[in-house]
Parts: structure tokens; C-alpha cells; sequence
């Protein structure tokens, strides 16, 4: 009966979003309580698979050496390591690169010259590249990045995730709605008693409020 009535809030969302020509996104909001943010250990930075991905593709980039060659089987972008000081002298395309691109993976070999050369401009972006080690599998690490959120909550308590697109149908955002709310509730300090409400919208939607047994 509670999925019965999550579906039917879902397809109110959706029903009360303007149509539109571009791909619009299912926002998931949860309005945290009794959390001080301004203690370190209560601040929120989580990822998360969602089990029906995201709806849409994502832009991933390798930054490699050895591994190069078979990067480019999997990622959108192989960075060589000779092209990396070059990418660190250009501040424009640099932040612009790492700004159209959802995740990044790094050779670990080359972690330290990434930090050194990179880093200034992708740590604040919070996109620092995840190592590869040297007999990484990168298509299933691909495959895996193209399905993840970030969920984060640093000043404000409020997490706002992205949870697929319109082209879900409803089943499929109510798997990745449970899922990522089940997450979040067995990760917050009071559990489901960390969590003042949840809305869902797309973009270009109302927000409806979700009447979840937590």
C-alpha cells in the first residue's frame, strides 16, 4: 500500500510538471533535523549507485599512463599523462573541463601529479579522481560512475539529489527513491529520526511531499 501511494505521488509530479524539450531531472529533496553542521563528523558527503541509474548518460574521464589504451575502451575522455601539465596551464579549459565532467578516475601512479597540478581546481569542485590500481577492470569502474550521485550536506540541512530523469518511468524512480532513501536513513546519526520531511519534483515541477514509512 506504501508503494501504492509513492507511485501515485509520482505520477503527480510528474503530471504537474510544464513539459519541456530537454530532459528534465527528479529531484529528491530531505530536510534534515537535529543535525549541527558546524560539527565536521555531522556533515554529509556520500555517494550512491542508484539501482535503475540515472536516465541520462554522464561524462567520465580517465587520467592515465599505462592504462591509457584500454581507458579509451570505457571513458569518454583519456587524459595521457603527458597532456596533463599542458591542461593545468590553461585555467579556462581546465575549469571548464572539469566542470562538464560528472566523474573522474586517476592512475594511481599518477595521484600525486594529479593533486599537485590538477587539484587546486577539481578539490573544490569535490571531483578529485578515485585511483585506479594497475589491474583495474575500468569498464565495470565506468559503469558504476554512470549510476552514482553525490549526496552532500555540508552548511544547510538539506540534501538535494538527482534520481533519474522523465525518461524513468515510475516504477523505476520509485526503486531509485527507496533505495537512496534507505541509504541516507541507515547513514544519518538518529536515522530515520535525522529526517524532518522529503519532497520529489522535476525541474521544471512543483514539489510534492512523499508520505514515506521510514
Amino acid at each position: 500500500m506504501a508503494e501504492d501511494n509513492l507511485l501515485v505521488k509520482i505520477k503527480e509530479a510528474r503530471e504537474k510538471a510544464k513539459k519541456r524539450k530537454f530532459l528534465q531531472t527528479w529531484d529528491l529533496c530531505i530536510n534534515l533535523k537535529g543535525l549541527d553542521l558546524k560539527k565536521p563528523d555531522n556533515r554529509i558527503n556520500l555517494e550512491f549507485q542508484l539501482p535503475e541509474g540515472r536516465g541520462k548518460d554522464v561524462k567520465i574521464a580517465v587520467i592515465a599512463d599505462s592504462l591509457a589504451t584500454k581507458a579509451k575502451e570505457s571513458a569518454d575522455v583519456v587524459i595521457r599523462k603527458e597532456e596533463i601539465d599542458p591542461l593545468a596551464k590553461d585555467p579556462k579549459r581546465l575549469k571548464n573541463f572539469v566542470e562538464e565532467t560528472e566523474w573522474f578516475f586517476g592512475e594511481i601512479s599518477l595521484m600525486p601529479l594529479i593533486g599537485k597540478t590538477l587539484g587546486q581546481v577539481m578539490g573544490p569542485k569535490g571531483k578529485l579522481p578515485k585511483p585506479l590500481p594497475p589491474n583495474a577492470n575500468i569498464k565495470t569502474f565506468v559503469d558504476n560512475a554512470k549510476k552514482t550521485v553525490r549526496i552532500k550536506a555540508t552548511t544547510t540541512p538539506v540534501l538535494h539529489i538527482p534520481i533519474g530523469t522523465d525518461k524513468l518511468d515510475d516504477q523505476q524512480v520509485l526503486n531509485n527513491l527507496n533505495s537512496l532513501v534507505n541509504f541516507v536513513k541507515e547513514k544519518l546519526p538518529k536515522g530515520k529520526n535525522s529526517i524532518k520531511s522529503i519532497y520529489l519534483k522535476l525541474t521544471m515541477g512543483p514539489a510534492v511531499k512523499l508520505q514515506m514509512k521510514l
